[in-house]
């Protein structure tokens, strides 16, 4: 006589795969604190400045270079002559001088 499919295969067998909630934490995410970057304005509107100094230290071009200073590659204004440091808007920018 043959068996029926069912009563070939009685017994059943559950295999429940057991995950973890959350992934492992890589040691990329455990960095410790960086030290700052020292960046804004080191001299202020009337103080004087010589030659080279650095007016302010910045990422991008938030200040815009005026007359008797000049922008690095690195977006720090400094002086290029002696004077007085004057801050001041044109046309929505803020522009920097030495007067």
């Amino acid at each position: 006589m043959p068996l029926d499919f069912r009563e070939k295969f009685t017994y059943s067998v559950s295999v429940k795969r057991i995950m973890a909630k959350t992934k492992a934490a890589s040691k990329t995410f455990q960095k410790p604190p960086r030290p700052g970057k020292r960046l804004g304005v080191k001299v202020f509107g009337g103080q004087k400045v010589n030659p080279g100094n650095i007016i302010v230290r910045q990422r991008g071009s938030v200040f815009h270079p005026g007359l008797g200073v000049k922008m690095g590659k690195d977006f720090s204004i400094f002086a290029t002559k002696k004077g007085i440091i004057r801050f001041r808007q044109l046309k929505g920018k803020k522009i920097v001088e030495v007067v």
